[in-house]
């Protein structure tokens, strides 16, 4: 008992940042299945893309000498790379990959997503590097970069993690309720052939729709780097499965089930790993989205959905 009174505020720490990576690309599969109910299985690569276009500005931000320009700013430029360029990425797949599918049988799209997933794989194995690349531990936060925390000392890039999570979720949640465009993916969310009647260009909702929660992928992808130092051209495939798996917990199609069902994720994990093995981390995780879609199949927070006639 005193053991796990020990583990647990650490662990619970642990839980939240791996808990806000998974939110971060859950967002994205939630946001283009609310549009379009399309599963793009291609969104954990994106969040790969965005990780090497971090590391990327990180290279070229170091010389023999040292950082050219401080080091918080180097973060800010990382994340900038990678979210604009994980956005771009994303919309060429939506325009040559979803778009021409648009009106195929529902599993059209999703076989085209998952040629899309390895092609992006490959080209960076192929481009890039088939080995692990470290953004540099203790390059960009040193180890003993420690905040008190209520007691607890927490690392730096743990909070950097928290926080930016956090913002981007509240940005996005203003963006949703309080901008024009915003209102228009609500509207084609709830009715696509309503809102293309009523005058909204359904196309470029569509686009802004998989630029935003690429973004989102991508700063995950940085944030990810930043946190374990190391990424490789597989690691979109695991964390897409989880970000998925969040998704579908919360209520895909929901954004804010998507936040919560990433943090539930990240803490089940975390808790797993300590508590009961680490070695059984990943089936805890997805015996735990079973027991909830048995009790309520629409997840935590989504809605049933009303078939018209």
């Amino acid at each position: 008992m005193e053991n796990f009174l020990q583990l647990f505020p650490q662990t619970l720490v642990n839980g939240i940042t791996l808990g806000s990576v998974y939110a971060l690309i859950a967002l994205g599969y939630s946001m283009v299945y609310g549009i379009l109910k399309l599963l793009n299985f291609a969104h954990g690569d994106i969040y790969m893309i965005g990780a090497y276009l971090g590391y990327g500005a990180f290279v070229l931000s170091f010389t023999e000498e040292g950082a050219l320009i401080p080091t918080a700013l180097i973060i800010v430029i990382m994340l900038i790379v990678a979210m604009v360029g994980a956005g771009v990425v994303s919309v060429a797949v939506e325009r040559f990959a979803y778009r021409p599918l648009r009106q195929a049988p529902r599993i059209a799209p999703l076989i085209s997503a998952l040629g899309v997933s390895f092609i992006l794989q490959n080209m960076v194995q192929i481009t890039v590097s088939p080995r692990p690349l470290s953004y540099g531990s203790g390059t960009l936060i040193p180890a003993n970069a420690m905040l008190n925390v209520a007691g607890l000392p927490v690392h730096f890039s743990r909070i950097l993690v928290i926080g930016a999570t956090l913002l981007m979720m509240l940005g996005l949640a203003y963006f949703v309720r309080g901008t024009r465009l915003g209102r228009a993916m609500r509207a084609v969310s709830m009715d696509l052939d309503g809102a293309e009647m009523m005058g909204v260009d359904v196309n470029q909702v569509i686009l802004a729709t998989f630029f935003i929660g690429a973004t989102l992928a991508g700063a995950g992808g940085v944030l990810v780097g930043i946190y374990l130092f190391s990424i490789r051209h597989t690691m979109g495939f695991l964390a897409g499965l989880k970000g998925f798996t969040a998704a579908v917990l919360g209520g895909i199609g929901s954004i804010p089930g998507a936040a919560v069902g990433g943090l539930l994720l990240g803490l089940a994990e975390a808790f797993g790993s300590v508590y009961i093995s680490p070695t059984f981390k990943d089936a805890i995780a997805f015996v735990i989205l079973l027991i909830v879609l048995l009790i309520r199949p629409t997840g935590l927070m989504g809605q049933r959905i009303v078939q018209k006639v």
